[in-house]
């Protein structure tokens, strides 16, 4: 079942949605209503030349990475041992947005439109959201960003100018959260390289638990 919403912020039971994850369209991109969705696992996306209103997603299976299980190859420590790149933490998280955006912007189905641009913007700009960043010397060449609220960090990007930046990214955040006590890092889709990294399904209401501490 997929329900429309209107202009007031609150969302149906996403229990009731479509097996993909998909249970409602509309409303806006506001912070309350972002920080609202992202408190119960709920996500925006959807094609921006294809559709004008947000699709809002929940899967019943989460993908997440518990920071203290994320797996590091042994190329992946031999990169991070030759301290080629320095890594950072909201240093420029414009320039990973805009990135992640061009990156994507010319394939069918890309979702990072201006107006969610916009929207992760601000809420960075009010401290929800958070990137991580990848230098070689001044040049940026890759990173990640997404939602963090409480003891869980929500991602939503991630991009790479040079082989396993986003690799080095996503160990960077795994390793800084831990020890600031995060207890999740939600991937929102599977795939081979976040698998690779540690990755693994939790059910729905086991995610809500940890969320909720």
């Amino acid at each position: 079942m997929i329900f429309a919403l209107d202009d007031g912020i609150s969302f149906p039971d996403p229990h009731l949605g479509e097996p993909n994850g998909l249970f409602a369209v509309g409303g806006d991109l506001s912070v309350d209503r972002l920080l609202l969705a992202y408190s119960y696992g709920i996500f925006p996306w959807y094609s921006f030349r294809d559709y004008e209103k947000p699709h809002w997603y929940c899967p019943m299976r989460r993908f997440v990475i518990f920071p203290e299980e994320i797996h590091i190859s042994h190329s992946m420590r031999t990169l991070i041992n030759k301290q080629r790149y320095r890594l950072s933490i909201n240093e420029d998280f414009e320039g990973v947005i805009t990135n992640c955006g061009k990156l994507r912007e010319k394939q069918r189905g890309a979702w990072l439109g201006q107006a969610m641009v916009n929207a992760y913007t601000e809420l960075h700009r009010q401290g929800f959201a958070a990137s991580v960043e990848v230098w070689d010397g001044e040049e940026l060449v890759g990173g990640l960003y997404g939602v963090c609220i409480g003891k869980s960090f929500f991602g939503e990007s991630m991009f790479s100018l040079v082989p396993s930046a986003s690799k080095l990214a996503l160990i960077y955040l795994a390793k800084v959260f831990s020890r600031n006590g995060g207890k999740l890092i939600d991937c929102q889709f599977e795939t081979p390289h976040l698998k690779a990294m540690g990755g693994r399904f939790i059910s729905y209401d086991d995610y809500l638990s940890i969320i909720h501490e």
